[in-house]
């Protein structure tokens, strides 16, 4: 239980992963303030207060390598001393709308499903976009494995999915220098994906489930034409994002670029043989304050 929190939390443990998190950590923490009965924070040696932070406000909280999104949520799932009885993933850079941390703890207390999905709606340059996407986050604790995949992975629950009808609100990046940074190591990590040759995040197949789907669309990608400009005007106009005026305008163009980005380093890497190592951002000191995995 978190430090000072008042009495009838839910019985839920919130899990986070995190790598200099600490811009993001007081407000996620204070967002599930009252209703996760335990936080957990699995941390890839993060040189900035998140340690500092995660402890003062009584996160437990242990340190291991990152090796790829997959095996760190299944490490998560399998190593840490979850008590409580539903699991709930969450980003630091997420938030709980009131009207979804309401309709969870309905929902958790009535227990009809196994799991619990709901729409995460993208805030961008600190406007709220209309752009959604169907998240499955919460679940009965030990029904639950991730697919196991460097990137893009997702969750493998066991059971009955029922859909809630509010946001989760992510907040993507304090600043667009920060936004860089991350989507560099994102597709960093995606290029090298595709030059290994491994697995996609779940089945490709175009008549398939919507995750199929887009599995498939990402298989064959770079062989479409015109690509980057169908892929601004799915965005800009597809998903709704030029309601947002000019920062949806900004938003779809970048998500273009996200892509330009991972061809590019697929063709440096193939170019020089080089697509295994160590990028900077997985190097760290260990904080002697917490376990070591």
């Amino acid at each position: 239980m978190l430090a000072g929190e008042p009495a009838q939390q839910l019985p839920l443990a919130v899990v986070m992963i995190s790598l200099n998190e600490g811009h993001n950590l007081e407000a996620v923490l204070d967002n599930v303030r009252g209703l996760a009965q335990e936080v957990f924070l699995v941390d890839s040696y993060s040189s900035d207060a998140t340690i500092d932070i995660a402890l003062r406000r009584g996160v437990h909280v242990v340190q291991r390598r990152f090796r790829g999104f997959g095996e760190q949520w299944n490490f998560a799932l399998e190593t840490l001393p979850i008590r409580a009885s539903w699991t709930m993933k969450l980003d630091p850079d997420e938030r709980l709308s009131p009207a979804l941390a309401a309709r969870l703890r309905e929902a958790v207390l009535r227990g009809a499903a196994d799991a619990y999905s709901f729409d995460r709606r993208l805030w961008f340059m600190g406007k709220p976009l209309q752009v959604r996407q169907r998240v499955l986050r919460v679940w009965r604790t030990g029904s639950c494995r991730f697919s196991d995949v460097s990137v893009n992975e997702h969750p493998l629950p066991r059971g009955r999915v029922e859909h809630l009808d509010a946001d989760l609100e992510h907040h993507d990046s304090p600043t667009l220098e920060h936004w860089y940074e991350k989507q560099n190591r994102y597709t960093t990590a995606e290029a090298i994906r595709i030059v290994q040759g491994a697995p996609l995040a779940a089945r490709a197949a175009l008549l398939g489930s919507a995750l199929e789907r887009q599995m498939w669309l990402k298989k064959h990608f770079q062989r479409v034409p015109l690509r980057f400009r169908a892929l601004f005007w799915a965005h800009y106009l597809g998903q709704g994002a030029w309601r947002a005026g000019r920062e949806g305008l900004i938003w779809a163009r970048l998500r273009a670029d996200v892509h330009r980005m991972i061809e590019y380093k697929v063709l440096e890497m193939q170019r020089s043989g080089r697509a295994e190592f160590e990028p900077p951002w997985a190097q760290g000191t260990p904080d002697p304050r917490v376990p070591q995995y």
